[in-house]
Parts: C-alpha cells; sequence; structure tokens
C-alpha cells in the first residue's frame, strides 16, 4: 500500500492564535478596568463604561473571544494531526473563524449598550443566540467532516472530548436561550423564576464543564505528551476519566442554588454530584501529571511544562474547592463573596491561561518553521503571571472569609455587628487594590508573550500549507483480545450519540419535575405582576447590570432576614423572566427594598432619586457608580404593548385589553411617584427639557420600590401559600 500525501492547513490555525492573543489581552484590560472601578467609582466614566455594562464584556471577551479562539486554535492543529487529514473544508474554516470574530464584535458592541439578557454567561440577546448556534454547527461540521475522512482508525482521547465539547454545548445553548423576543434586540426568557434559574445554573456550570474545561482536557491529552515527549499515563484511566466526567459534571448545576427557594430534592441532586465530581477531575488531572513521571527533571528547563504542570494543578485546585463548596456548611458562608471570585479565577487565570500560554508558545514557532525567540521572555512571563494570580487569588479569599463571617455577627445584645452592609465593603478595599494590581501583573504577562510570539513569527515564515503523508486508512477489523473500548472509538457517530445520551440524563431527571410537578413552584396570592411602569424599570435594571452586584435571594438564615427581611419563596418570582437572584453580593440584596413593613429595608422614592444621582450622597463612602444618564433620558415605552403581550403569552396574569390602559398607567404611576418626590423638595435638571416623570429615573424607582411589598410576613407563611 503507497502513502498518500497531503498538506495541513496552518492558515486557520494561525488566525485563530492571532485572534486569541488580541482578544486575550483586550478581556484582561477589560477585567483590570473593572476590577479598579470596584475601589474608585469615578472610573465609571459614562453610561458604556459603567461597571454593570462592561462586566459581562470582561467575562464574555475572556471566555468566548480568548479561550473560545484557543480552544479552536488548538483544536484545528491537533485534529488534523491526530487524523492525518486536512480539515474537511477550507471555506468551512474561514466561515467559522469570521463567524466566531463577528460574534465576538457584536458583543463587544451591545454590551456597553445595555442590550443583555442579564442570564450568566449567556447575556447575549437572541439574534446573536441564532448566529452562535449556526457557527457551532459549522464548526461541528467541518470537525466530523475531517474525521470521515480521516487516515488514522481510531480516535485518541483528545477527540472524544471535542465530540462531547460539541454535543454538550450545542444542547446547553439552544435550551438555556429559549426566549420569546420583543423587538429586534429585546427578549424575554421564555422560563421565569425558580424554573429559569435552575435553567440558567444548568448551564452557567456546564458552560464552564464542556466549554472550560472538556476541550482543554482533550487539549491536554494532546500537548503534554507532545511537549514532554512521553506517552499519557493511562489509557485506561483516560477512559474512565471521560465517561465519568462527562456523566457526573451535567448534574451538579444546583449547587450554584443552595439555601434558595429551589426545592431541596434538586439541591441535593447538585450537592451529591459534585462531591462524586472530584474523582473524574482529579483521575484527568493525575493521568497528565502522571505523563511525566521519571522526566521532572525537564520541567525545570522548560518552560511550556512549567506553563502546563501549574495549568493543571490548577485545575486540581479548582475542582477540588468547587464540590467543597457545595457543601452546605460551606456554601452559607462563601456564596454571594469573593471567596466565589477567587475560585473562579484559580480556573480561568490558572487553568484556561496558562495552558493557553503553553499551547501559543508551542504552536507559533512550529508552523512558522522557527524557534522561540526567546526562552527568557517566556519565562519571564511564566513568573510575572504565577504572581499575578497569586496577587489576585489570595486577596479575594480573604476578602470572601472577612465578607462571610462579618454579614454574621451578632453582638450579645443579639444585634447585628454589621448592620450598615456598606460597612463588610468598605473593609474589603484593601484587597481589591491588591487584586487589581494582580490583574495588571496578569496582563502585564500577556503582552511579553504577544512581542515574543511576534518576534518568533517575523524571524520565520508561516508553513500554511505543511506536507505530510500517510497510509490510507484501513478496512475496520475487530481484533482479539482488544479492550472493549476500541470498537466505540474507531466510530465517531457512535460516540457523539452515546455522549449525547449520556449527559441529557442529567438534565431530564432534573428539569421533567421541575416543570411538569406544580408543587415544586407554589404560588403565592399576594404576589402581583409588574405594572407597565414597573416592568420598564426592571428592563432598565437589567440593562445597567445592577443584578451584578445586588443579588434578589434572601436565603433562610438568621442574619439575612434581620439583615434584608423575610427569606425567598418561590412563588414571589413567577413573573420574573428571566430571574435576577444574582451571584455576588457587592452591594446588598434588594428583594425587599420596597417592603414598607421593614426598617431595615425602608426606602421611599426621594431616597433612591438621591441614591442613583450620587450614590455618597445617601450612603457616604460607597463604591456604587452613579447614574446620571437616567435623569436626562427620557423613558422610551412605545413598545410596551409589545412586552405586555409577550409577558402573557409567557404566563402573566395580565387581564384582556391591559395592553391599551398601558400606556396611560405608566403615566399616571410616573406622575403619582414624581409628585412624591417633588413635595421632598426635589427635581431633575430643567435644561434637559424633561419633566421628571418622563426620565427613566422614575421607572427604575417604580421598580425598586415594587420589591417585596406584595410579600407581607405579618400574614404568615402558610397563609400566602396556596
Amino acid at each position: 500500500m503507497q502513502k498518500e500525501k497531503y498538506y495541513y492547513d496552518n492558515g486557520i490555525v494561525k488566525m485563530f492564535a492571532i485572534a486569541t492573543v488580541v482578544w486575550g489581552i483586550v478581556g484582561m484590560l477589560v477585567g483590570v478596568i473593572i476590577a479598579t472601578q470596584l475601589f474608585t467609582p469615578q472610573l465609571n466614566l459614562n453610561q458604556y463604561l459603567s461597571f454593570g455594562r462592561i462586566r459581562p464584556l470582561h467575562t464574555n471577551a475572556v471566555i468566548f473571544a480568548f479561550v473560545g479562539n484557543a480552544i479552536f486554535m488548538g483544536v484545528y492543529h491537533s485534529l488534523q494531526r491526530l487524523l492525518k487529514a486536512r480539515m474537511f473544508s477550507d471555506a468551512l474554516s474561514k466561515i467559522h473563524f469570521w463567524g466566531w470574530q463577528l460574534i465576538i464584535v457584536l458583543a463587544a458592541i451591545t454590551l456597553p449598550l445595555g442590550l443583555t439578557s442579564s442570564k450568566e454567561y449567556a447575556e447575549l440577546e437572541w439574534p446573536i443566540d441564532i448566529l452562535i448556534t449556526l457557527i457551532w454547527v459549522v464548526f461541528g461540521w467541518n470537525m466530523f467532516g475531517t474525521i470521515f475522512k480521516r487516515r488514522e482508525k481510531h480516535l485518541y482521547v483528545a477527540i472524544w472530548f471535542y465530540i462531547a465539547t460539541f454535543v454538550t454545548v450545542a444542547v446547553l445553548h439552544i435550551v438555556n436561550s429559549f426566549a420569546l423576543p420583543v423587538s429586534i434586540m429585546k427578549s424575554y426568557s421564555w422560563y421565569a423564576g425558580v424554573q429559569d434559574a435552575l435553567v440558567q445554573w444548568w448551564y452557567g456550570h456546564n458552560a464552564v464543564a464542556f466549554f472550560l474545561t472538556t476541550p482543554f482536557l482533550g487539549l491536554m491529552y494532546y500537548y503534554m505528551p507532545k511537549m514532554a515527549q512521553r506517552p499519557i499515563y493511562s489509557y485506561r484511566l483516560s477512559i474512565l476519566h471521560f465517561w465519568a466526567l462527562i456523566f457526573i459534571y451535567i448534574w451538579a448545576g444546583p449547587h450554584h442554588l443552595l439555601y434558595s427557594s429551589l426545592p431541596d430534592w434538586a439541591q441535593t441532586l447538585g450537592v451529591v454530584f459534585s462531591i462524586m465530581l472530584i474523582a473524574p477531575s482529579w483521575g484527568g488531572m493525575l493521568n497528565g501529571l502522571l505523563t511525566l513521571r521519571g522526566a521532572w527533571d525537564k520541567v525545570r528547563d522548560d518552560v511550556l511544562l512549567k506553563f502546563m504542570v501549574v495549568g493543571i494543578t490548577c485545575y486540581g485546585m479548582a475542582t477540588f474547592e468547587g464540590p467543597m463548596l457545595s457543601l452546605k456548611s460551606v456554601n452559607k458562608i462563601a456564596h454571594f463573596t469573593d471567596w466565589i471570585v477567587a475560585h473562579v479565577h484559580v480556573g480561568a487565570l490558572g487553568w484556561n491561561g496558562f495552558l493557553t500560554f503553553a499551547m501559543l508558545y508551542y504552536i507559533v514557532p512550529k508552523i512558522f518553521n522557527t524557534t522561540l525567540y526567546s526562552r527568557k521572555s517566556a519565562n519571564t512571563h511564566f513568573w510575572i503571571a504565577t504572581l499575578g494570580m497569586i496577587f489576585y487569588v489570595v486577596p479575594m479569599y480573604v476578602a470572601g472569609f472577612n465578607q462571610g463571617l462579618m454579614w454574621q455577627e451578632f453582638n450579645e445584645s443579639g444585634q447585628l455587628v454589621y448592620g450598615n452592609f456598606l460597612e463588610t465593603t468598605v473593609q474589603i478595599l484593601p484587597m481589591h487594590w491588591l487584586r487589581a494590581f494582580g490583574g495588571l501583573l496578569y496582563l502585564a504577562g500577556a503582552i511579553i508573550m504577544a512581542i515574543n510570539l511576534v518576534k518568533t513569527a517575523s524571524q520565520g515564515s508561516l508553513n500554511k500549507n505543511e506536507e505530510a503523508e500517510a497510509f490510507p486508512m484501513e478496512k475496520e477489523t475487530k481484533h482479539a483480545g482488544e479492550h472493549w473500548h476500541r470498537p466505540i472509538e474507531r466510530k465517531p457517530v457512535r460516540l457523539l450519540i452515546f455522549s449525547l445520551i449520556v449527559i441529557l440524563i442529567g438534565g431530564l431527571v432534573e428539569f421533567v419535575p421541575m416543570f411538569l410537578v406544580k408543587s415544586n413552584v407554589k404560588t403565592i396570592s399576594s404576589v402581583q405582576p409588574y405594572t407597565p411602569l414597573e416592568l420598564e424599570g426592571r428592563d432598565i435594571y437589567i440593562r445597567e447590570g445592577c443584578n451584578a452586584c445586588h443579588s434578589q435571594l434572601v436565603r433562610p438564615f438568621r442574619w439575612e432576614t434581620e439583615r434584608f427581611g423575610q427569606f425567598a419563596m418561590s412563588g414571589e418570582y413567577v413573573y420574573d423572566h428571566p430571574f435576577l437572584w444574582g451571584s455576588k453580593r457587592t452591594g446588598p440584596d434588594l428583594s425587599r427594598g420596597g417592603d414598607k413593613t421593614n426598617p431595615r429595608t425602608l426606602k421611599y422614592p426621594d431616597w433612591h432619586f438621591l441614591h442613583m444621582y450620587n450614590p455618597r450622597e445617601t450612603s457616604p463612602r460607597s463604591i456604587m457608580p452613579a447614574y446620571p444618564w437616567l435623569y436626562s433620558q427620557k423613558l422610551d415605552y412605545s413598545n410596551i404593548e409589545g412586552k405586555i403581550s409577550a409577558m402573557r403569552r409567557l404566563g402573566t396574569d395580565y387581564e384582556e385589553g391591559y395592553e391599551q390602559k398601558a400606556a396611560q398607567m405608566i403615566q399616571d404611576q410616573a406622575k403619582e411617584i414624581s409628585d412624591f418626590i417633588r413635595d421632598k423638595g426635589y427635581d431633575v435638571d430643567p435644561s434637559g427639557g424633561l419633566q421628571m416623570e418622563e426620565t427613566e429615573v422614575i421607572a427604575l424607582i417604580a421598580y425598586l420600590s415594587k420589591l417585596g411589598s406584595d410579600i407581607h410576613p405579618e400574614e404568615g407563611i402558610t397563609e400566602l401559600i396556596k
């Protein structure tokens, strides 16, 4: 049999490598900016650069632009060599690349404009969601086309992870993105309240699992042996690692919702499977690290292996800490604090960042037929990035411990020691200074890498079509005594179907009872739908990203009910499309902000009016941004009829003909609130040409004043629940 000649496409690898470096620097720069805004609120320069709007820009830039392009760079580079075949279609490769960059650019435009669904890691609005789906299909088409024309019969373990990533991300994205469009860039989540929270964190946790973890595990299985020039430690361990990981991971999402109004059975499932995750996660970590058995002396001299070892170690740390955080005794202290920020960034900076840096240092010299321009510079990058990570995560751990313990401290007379939430915020500001410094170091390391890679490329020349040759794939034959898993590895469609079945089991077990058994979401008779003005105010709240800093979920702890009021019940969220429970408390919980029966949360419209314009006037030392544009921008409620119709279609109990009355109801309620504020001696600047009742701030105040106003603890919970 004669060998066939073929050519690897290194051009597409180069394109994704450039995008990885560029978007990485952009995402890290935005991260440094928002970290600095948390102790210097004056850096919220305008409405488009305020913390609430650019915080999702940072997460999307790092996750989908930096890490996403790194995944595609590594997959396109490794897949061709593992399969001994050029990518299926150069055209599909280019459509994938430019389509993905278009998605990133659209995110960079829409998020600062406040066009967001507000769902964590899924903020992009419905037209962009559709584009993501199409480009993901292009990626899968190109990948499977390459697999089908391969010259290597056996599918290496890295490809198993690529396949599982493709199918699971597709399922996650489609299910979580179900929404009812109201306009070209506005929609409401198809799910409400507790059900929306379950779907979102099933997606959110597994976006981390199947976008930030499984593809990188596949890349680890390819690049670690290549860099170490040693075979992977254990084939059998890789099989166990793969199937156990993708089966168990999908169940763990509810651990983000512990002590919430999610039913206990769902929370317990999340905890149990989170603890089980330690085994396959550490199995993968050990499989990577033990590949270096007998060759640890190489790590001292090889900067690529240094990045890989620290990255894999961070993966092990994060995947041990995650299950520990799912224990209720730990979660009640850590949740909503900076501890979670530290946990997330151990994975992001260490696992994803360091593996990406190692891949770039490996791939760029290879495809440009040269050697790395400066090993010394790469070593400098390693140590600066490592120090940056330490300066980032250690202060956040300290801040998180302080927050969690200060929030629950009572004095001898049974009163909260830190009853004013701002006291805990001010206490941890030095930790935020150190966090920003750590982020700046990490960014500096990435810039050093970029310069090194540019000089590396300039001293070589791109081998765009790298020549290779291999024998055609032999006809499949089953060998006596071969491992039982071998036939699965030779059948990509079978591997795809089995992976799909395995990841669907956990989701179905959690979703079916939650959506079909009514007792999982108990209704409350006093809870009323949002008025048209409150609905417009809620949309402004989402636009400004207020839920990034303020939770709307009071947990059933004495220190929370004393501070914020009645604990959360599932029935109070039935009209929330989407839910807004939040995942971090930079500011106090707002779910009882309109409860006039609770003196701790008592806030009247005039207080909100002053607070939004200058938070330092009502709350000295506050780090909250000011929102002066809300006082000069006219409330646009031209689409209120469409919004009311959409909410009714989603199950909101609006009476027939409500749409026709909505505009007048907005005017009437806005005037009532504005008159109350004027009676207190406040008004908007008349130079803007607007009356107070016409401004956006009045709609936001209406929404904030509604929160918790129809939950009355004195009536008794048993009387509220039908």
